[in-house]
């Protein structure tokens, strides 16, 4: 074997290697298991197993390739406890790794689809990320902590619609809510907004209505089903967001265009935060980029693809809405609003 063919092959194995440790991470995220063993301090695996209320048998065989991955440490024989890469893993520990196991997983189903559906072109939409039991529920929690920390730190403090809204005790409407965390977050830092957030996933709505409570600002927040297609919240609304939504409905984008102007009061934004497809495709090759190109792939199974923020412009323009755009996160993450005029 060569010595390049046998570099080429370090790699793929090491690559290999970081892929199975995610799938373990995973399975212990969505177990509750790093969360039991953090309860717990220290445990054996029958301990951690009644904690978790989970089968014996799999939680041993989970301990022994968690310990391997080096996310749980032995204490004593056969007494385990996290690690700090095993402690980051919680879904509850600040700045948790728990999305990078989710997106692993989500995304070997994604490509066992795209390989499968390639040879009839068949594009099943939206139902595809329901296939999964286990990840639908982690669809959302994934999301927020994946970009809440941007739309707080970067996006809040400079796109100044937002507030906007607060200053007039407006209405922010979020479409495709998922968990809520959009309106959560926006919630908790203007205390005059209001909010309705709606979803086609009950799960989404559900899990959204209880966390909106839990966190103090379900007074103001309200959760339903629904969609852009078919919704009527009664009075106009001063900001309507669509969150890694709107490539969802691209080919309806003339009726979806004149839907957000419609229920826009005079001097309300439509808020579009997107993907940021480069017009040049060797910066898919740029540090951050490349996740891009595949979660493209994974959008073509869904029926979508990724914009240009200059496309979203100039929908914004046509239905007689004043465009902004502000990219983000070294540009890959584009957020364009549209006003309506006062």
């Amino acid at each position: 074997m060569s010595d390049d063919i046998q570099a080429l092959r370090q790699q793929v194995m090491q690559q290999a290697r970081g892929a199975l440790s995610l799938d373990i991470a995973y399975v212990g995220v969505v177990n509750g298991l790093f969360s039991a063993l953090n309860r717990l301090g220290s445990a054996g695996a029958a301990a951690l197993a009644k904690a978790a209320e989970r089968d014996l048998g799999y939680v041993t065989r989970w301990c022994d390739a968690a310990y391997a991955f080096g996310y749980l440490e032995e204490s004593a024989p056969g007494q385990f406890s996290l690690s700090a890469m095993g402690d980051a893993f919680r879904p509850e520990a600040p700045n948790t790794l728990m999305p990078f196991a989710v997106q692993a997983v989500l995304s070997a189903h994604m490509a066992e689809r795209a390989a499968g559906l390639m040879p009839s072109g068949e594009r099943p939409g939206e139902k595809v990320l329901a296939e999964r039991a286990t990840v639908l529920p982690w669809f959302g929690p994934m999301l927020e902590h994946s970009f809440g920390p941007m739309l707080a730190r970067e996006i809040l403090p400079n796109v100044p619609v937002y507030r906007d809204v607060d200053a007039r005790g407006g209405l922010a409407i979020d479409l495709g809510c998922g968990n809520g965390w959009y309106l959560r977050r926006l919630a908790e830092r203007y205390p005059h907004l209001r909010g309705i957030g709606l979803d086609g996933f009950r799960e989404n709505i559900d899990q959204a209505t209880r966390m909106a409570t839990a966190e103090g600002v379900g007074d103001r927040l309200r959760f339903d089903a629904g969609d852009i297609y078919h919704f009527n919240i009664g009075e106009p609304a001063d900001l309507i967001a669509m969150n890694r939504a709107l490539h969802h409905v691209w080919e309806r984008k003339d009726e979806v265009f004149a839907i957000l102007r419609d229920h826009l009061r005079p001097g309300g934004s439509a808020v579009i935060w997107e993907p940021c497809w480069p017009r040049e495709r060797s910066a898919l090759r740029e540090p951050g980029r490349a996740a891009v190109a595949f979660q493209n792939l994974s959008e073509h199974v869904q029926g979508n693809h990724f914009l240009h923020p200059e496309e979203i412009a100039e929908q914004f323009e046509a239905v007689g809405l004043r465009p902004e755009i502000h990219l983000f996160a070294d540009g890959r993450e584009a957020v364009v609003t549209g006003t309506k005029p006062a």
